[in-house]
């Protein structure tokens, strides 16, 4: 009993913490619990000293790969901002359609469905978050409204990743990994619906207002589930990524002829800076000003593709540069400047960053300097400057968030099967017992919420879910699909997630109310999608 006590300990300090009244920022939170947890650990003896602070080490490493991913993502959309790419896109975005709710779909909801499908680790609401911003919406409702919306899309992540490298541990035969990849797709696809509506109630605070736009809210998310569904059957790497792209453009289309879309026009529910829609940009102006965009985009794909080979190239890890720390590790640098520390106080611990592949530098700086550069290289430097600095001050509150973030996962999922995760996750079992198929989605949740990958909860937590299905008699490949939709709808709940959308929009002490917002959407996703699978186990047994 006291060792699973001790498992929830940290997790209830940090959940009242943050949800609270005066709740306590992030910042201050996480490493507070990280403590808690470290000591914890270090009280029940299970794990040498030296094994756990190998761990503590690697957690503060691990938070470099958000906080590049911030810090690039921040960049980028200064970049955009100091050279007036933004406004040429207001009003660009105006001219397909004044309407918020187009807006809030294309971006919001088209655009990031893609980005997902392209690169995941976060970067949807890195970059669609900062636009609709832009655009005039309020920065506390788009941070719900993005962490919401990535959800559906991150059942399949980055080229597939959560269902293929997630689940391979188990070694699946590749009939059940196929099945298990379209239940996880239809319940995503018929839950898809209710979950942009709500998303779009964070952001609207008028319910007529949305359902008068109702008929193009349920074209433009179908536009992008119906070929992720379709897809499903085929492949696991694309659903997302070419449903993305497919529900983008009729997403477009449907704006832009005004297909299902309310023809009284409202701004209402913007503040201030929205956009002038009497000053219309020329195509050429349009295109370079979106060059951020789609030239991420493009950049994200052309490296994600094994096809190209630059995936491979990027992650390298071979040749390298090796260097010895003695009993602090050895370091190691491959070509591809792919950084590993590897023997972390003498123990099996080890630390990996691919510099490159990790989209920070590529293709998020890389971008923002070529976009500077064609607004005139004469004022580059004055731009850079502006830039940089504005960078460099929204990263100070995520370097603590995250550092402590990252401790408290490594504390929490240290010693496997013994870890505190596992043993929270079995008392969640134990405690469902028959009606396990309902509450299956609620393990994957837990997984994204503490680590932040859907990837890591279905590598953490698959392994329960496939035990749990043989005792019960459960079908395996529904099983799998409930943990693969739970992990995704975790996204929205996840500290790493909620702190990284927070600093790009440069939002101060919002994290716990942001998290009390999306746990509600989150009970009924997980109510919604706990249904469907209970229902779907009891006719497949």
């Amino acid at each position: 009993m006291h060792t699973l006590l001790a498992a929830y300990a940290p997790l209830i300090l940090l959940i009242y913490l943050m949800v609270k009244p005066n709740s306590m920022a992030s910042s201050k939170a996480l490493p507070l619990c990280a403590f808690v947890a470290y000591a914890l650990v270090l009280w029940q003896g299970g794990q040498s000293i030296a094994v756990v602070h190998a761990n503590v080490l690697s957690g503060m490493l691990l938070a470099f790969t958000p906080l590049a991913i911030i810090g690039g993502a921040v960049f980028l959309f200064k970049s955009m901002e100091v050279t007036g790419a933004l406004d040429t896109l207001k009003q660009g975005l105006n001219q397909v359609s004044s309407n918020p709710i187009a807006q809030l779909m294309i971006v919001g909801w088209a655009f990031a469905f893609l980005i997902e499908g392209a690169s995941g680790f976060g970067t949807p609401a890195a970059i669609a978050a900062p636009v609709l911003c832009g655009l005039g919406f309020a920065p506390l409702r788009v941070a719900m409204f993005c962490l919401v919306l990535n959800t559906v899309p991150v059942t399949f992540g980055a080229m597939g990743t959560p269902v293929w490298f997630g689940l391979s541990l188990l070694s699946l035969p590749q009939s059940t990994l196929m099945a298990s990849a379209q239940y996880a797709a239809g319940i995503n696809t018929l839950i898809a619906p209710v979950i942009v509506f709500i998303a779009l109630r964070l952001v609207i605070p008028n319910w007529r207002c949305i359902f008068r736009n109702g008929l193009f809210v349920l074209l433009a998310t179908c536009a992008c589930t119906l070929p992720y569904l379709a897809l499903s059957f085929y492949s696991v790497e694309f659903p997302s990524l070419l449903g993305g792209f497919v529900g983008l453009v009729l997403t477009v289309l449907l704006a832009r002829f005004g297909i299902g879309l309310d023809k009284k026009v409202g701004t209402e529910n913007r503040g201030a800076g929205q956009a002038d829609s009497l000053n219309k940009p020329s195509a050429r102006a349009l295109i370079k000003a979106a060059f951020p965009l789609w030239g991420t985009i493009l950049l994200l794909v052309v490296t994600r593709l094994p096809e190209l080979g630059l995936k491979g190239l990027l992650q390298a890890t071979e040749p390298y540069v090796a260097v010895s720390f003695g009993w602090l590790g050895q370091l190691s640098v491959s070509a591809s400047l792919v950084v590993t520390l590897s023997s972390i106080l003498d123990t099996t611990t080890q630390w990996r960053h691919s510099l490159l592949y990790v989209p920070s530098l590529i293709p998020f700086v890389v971008i923002a300097l070529a976009s500077v550069v064609s607004y005139g290289p004469g004022e580059f430097s004055t731009r850079m400057k502006s830039i940089c600095g504005q960078t460099a001050s929204r990263m100070i509150n995520p370097l603590w968030a995250l550092l402590g973030a990252l401790v408290f996962v490594n504390m929490m999922m240290l010693g496997d099967a013994d870890s505190a995760v596992s043993h929270i996750g079995g008392h969640l079992a134990s405690l469902a017992g028959e009606n396990w198929a309902f509450f299956a989605p609620v393990l994957g949740a837990l997984g994204s919420f503490f680590s932040g990958s859907a990837t890591i909860s279905n590598l953490t937590f698959s392994g329960i879910q496939y035990t749990i299905a043989a005792e019960l008699g459960l079908p395996l490949a529904v099983t799998m699909a409930l943990q693969n939709v739970g992990a995704a709808m975790g996204n929205m709940v996840c500290i790493n997630n909620i702190v990284a959308v927070t600093a790009i929009l440069g939002l101060q002490h919002q994290d716990g109310n942001i998290l009390k917002r999306t746990a509600v959407v989150l009970l009924l996703y997980a109510v919604l999608a706990g249904t469907m699978g209970a229902v779907l186990a009891a006719v497949l047994r």
